[in-house]
Parts: structure tokens; sequence; C-alpha cells
């Protein structure tokens, strides 16, 4: 069992840091323009992944509002800002393509679409694109779609369509073929939705409209963490999250000042005081590398917790082989 754990949490990590090189405008590019592109093909794309595991709480918050199925939400985004890479997305985090119109108020930029130099609104961050998005959809221009059940998304994708939200004849099968490729429709039945992950996403705007991408956040042991990139220091980090650099190195036991190295565990909350339940007559077998605080980053317990549970002083430097009670 903790073979298999550490094996899934290696290869977590692993496609984590894989997403720079595998997450290329080239795959986006080849979706949008190949209507042949291969649903086993779809689910490669990293990009895709990375934009779903940080929008989706945005998606299901607006269906709670609006009766907006979150699969056609964030097919629309997904499909609309090619998974956050567009320029509307990027430079004004509009993601989904919504021009400019003659109630728009607020700050613009300008594109080529149907027609040269077309308007476009430009928003503070993901979560004004989202709300105004539902804001449009509630129009009397597309008011059937709301007898339709929140779980009907080839009816919602193709009422878009005949309602003429887009322009592209393929528009709503792209919708459905997202859905089905990526399981969007399970956050259709979904009623709750991850407030600290929806607030990540909204504070992580800063970094894309900066040209990095935002670190994906994970959820293990009742703690959200990273994966920390080479380069990465608290401070960086600390902009992305909202939560002060002070607090993060605390969290993590280590020293605010530090560089972060590619592939290093990241907590945003304080760590508990034993591993998860499963673990409780499981003990951690030492392997070659290993440190103490590596293994308690690995189960997301707290450093000394983990000599306590083992009646250890702090002299102690673990053994291949040794055996360490983590619950």
């Amino acid at each position: 069992m903790e073979a298999v754990l550490n094996l899934c949490f290696e290869r977590r990590i692993f496609f984590f840091n894989m997403n720079k090189y595998l997450g290329n405008i080239l795959l986006t590019l080849l979706f949008l323009c190949n209507p042949c592109f291969s649903q086993a093909q779809l689910k490669t794309n990293s990009v895709y992944l990375q934009y779903i595991a940080i929008y989706k709480d945005l998606a299901i918050e607006q269906m709670k509002k609006y009766h907006i199925p979150a699969s056609i939400t964030l097919a629309q985004g997904l499909f609309e800002s090619a998974a956050g890479k567009s320029t509307l997305a990027t430079m004004g985090n509009n993601h989904f393509g919504i021009k400019c119109g003659g109630s728009w108020t607020g700050a613009t930029m300008r594109k080529d679409d149907d027609a040269p130099n077309e308007c476009f609104r430009v928003y503070s961050n993901p979560r004004e694109s989202y709300e105004d998005h539902s804001q449009f959809l509630l129009r009397d221009r597309y008011k059937k779609l709301f007898t339709l059940s929140s779980t009907d998304y080839r009816g919602w994708a193709n009422g878009l369509k005949s309602c003429g939200y887009a322009t592209n004849p393929q528009y709503a099968q792209r919708l459905i073929n997202l859905i089905e490729t990526y399981k969007l429709y399970q956050y259709d039945t979904q009623r709750t939705y991850d407030s600290f992950k929806l607030n990540h996403s909204v504070t992580s705007a800063r970094i894309t409209l900066k040209g990095q991408e935002p670190h994906e956040v994970f959820y293990y042991n009742k703690n959200y963490y990273m994966i920390a990139r080479r380069g990465d220091t608290f401070k960086m980090l600390s902009r992305e999250t909202g939560i002060s650099a002070g607090k993060l190195a605390r969290y993590n036991e280590r020293d605010k000042v530090e560089v972060l190295n590619d592939g290093d565990v990241i907590y945003l909350e304080k760590k508990r005081k034993h591993a998860t339940k499963q673990y409780k007559h499981i003990p951690h077998v030492v392997r070659a590398g290993e440190s103490m605080y590596t293994i308690a980053q690995h189960y997301g317990i707290r450093l000394e917790s983990l000599y306590k549970m083992n009646h250890l002083g702090a002299a102690y430097t673990p053994q291949v082989g040794d055996r360490l009670r983590v619950y």
C-alpha cells in the first residue's frame, strides 16, 4: 500500500512538472483548428487539465447562483480562451471572448476577430469574467436554455449554437467533446465548491498576467499544497496565494528567505500532527536520500510530531530500512 501511494504521489509531482513541457500552444491550436483531433489526444493535454483544476470551482459557484451547468461554463472557458492561453485571457482576463457591446462601460482592448480591431471587455480578474458570462446568458435571447435540466449539457450546447452564441458551425460539438473527454459533466451534480481554490484562481491571475503559469493547488491530509518550481521563493508564492511569505515558511518549517527546489511540496496551511488514517498501522520504511523533513512533507505532518511519535531526539538521522510511525 505504501509503495502504491508513494508511486502515485511521485507521479503526481512528475506530471505536474511536465506541464511546462506538454502544455504548449501547439496542442491548443491543433484542437481548435482540426475537427478530427481525437478525444484520446485531448486527454494528453495537460494545459486543459490545469485549467479545469484551477477554474472548476468558479464554474460550480456560477452554477449555484444562476443554474448554468458547470460543464458548459468550463467547456466554453476552455474553448474560448484556448485553456487560458489566449491573448484575451492573459491580457484582459476575458475567458469567454465577450465583446464590448453598447452597454459596457469598463476597460476594453482591441483585437481582430470576425472583423479587424474589434472591441472586447477587460476584467480585473477571472472571477469577474465568469460572473459577466453568466449575466450575459441571462438575456432574453438565451431564456429557453434555462428550461433545460442543469445536467443536460448536450441540450445546452446545442441551444447555445441555435441561439446564435457563436458563428462556428461546430461550436456545439466542440463543447460536447470537451465535456465528455474531460468528464466535465461530473461537476453538474456538485452543490458545493472549494472556496480556498476558488479564491486562489482569482489571486493567481496576477501571475498569469505577467506571463507565468499559476501553480495548481492540490489537497492532501486535510491541507492544500503546491509543487514548487525551480527558482520559486516564498515571497513569489505569497504574491500568488495571498498568504504571507512568513506564514508559508512557518507552515513548511523553513526560512522565508530560502529559494525553493523544483518539486518541493509547499503546504498552504499548518500541517497536521499525523498522517491520514490509512497509515494508522502502516509504518514508513525509510528509503535512500530521505530525511525526517522530506518524510514529514510527504505525509503532510509536522516535523516535531514525526520525532515525537517515534520517541526520537533531534540528533536522530534516519537510515535506509528504518520503520517510522506516521500516525
